[in-house]
């Protein structure tokens, strides 16, 4: 029971926000999740194609309970467009990974082989270093990782998930703007309910 119970608390979520794109906004965000005591475990913000939008996918461990009020507080920020946790099932999910391995004359084929198992490209090689780029699940990125554990790694950097839903237009992308904002500001003479 207690292991079900540890298993909801850090189960793992990935939130897709549509907010306006506009200054301090990313700030606004990230300050309300760390204010509600989530540990963000990835941050992605990238353009959408209304220039007025951005979108921000935002991966992080937490309990279901804590996470639905964080999704309502967020709804209600103004610049909040659309906010709503994607299926890990029914979205696309991928990251980028650039990785720096430290080589010589004997392990170089060593390191090739491995890239070429999980299709990872060499984008620069030198005498004593090779450069990998890997796309992929995340998973994937850290079963990839976890191959490296006997090389020196140099450098490491990884973008962060960046998802899509499956399909066509999804339920809640297709509310018009104005039942959008409905929804996250009180109508005048009302009150948002007390926490």
């Amino acid at each position: 029971m207690e292991s079900m119970q540890q298993q909801t608390i850090n189960s793992r979520h990935v939130i897709s926000l549509l907010v306006d794109n506009q200054n301090g906004v990313l700030a606004r965000v990230a300050s309300l999740f760390c204010r509600r005591g989530f540990n963000i475990d990835s941050l992605t913000v990238s353009a959408t194609n209304d220039p007025k939008i951005s979108r921000i996918t935002v991966t992080l461990n937490g309990d279901e309970q804590a996470l639905s009020q964080l999704i309502l507080q967020t709804e209600r920020l103004e610049v909040t467009r659309q906010i709503f946790e994607l299926d890990l099932e029914k979205s696309l999910q991928r990251e980028l990974l650039l990785l720096k391995v430290a080589c010589n004359n004997q392990n170089r084929a060593e390191l090739r082989e491995i890239s070429s198992i999980y299709k990872a490209k060499i984008i620069d090689l030198s005498p004593d270093s090779m450069v990998f780029e890997l796309t992929g699940k995340p998973d994937k990125i850290d079963a990839f990782l976890t191959m490296f554990d006997g090389y020196e790694i140099l450098e490491l950097c990884r973008t962060g998930v960046t998802a899509l839903e499956r399909g066509g237009k999804h339920q809640h992308m297709q509310k018009p703007a104005q039942e959008v904002r409905e929804a996250q500001l009180p109508l005048p003479g009302t009150h948002c309910p007390q926490e």
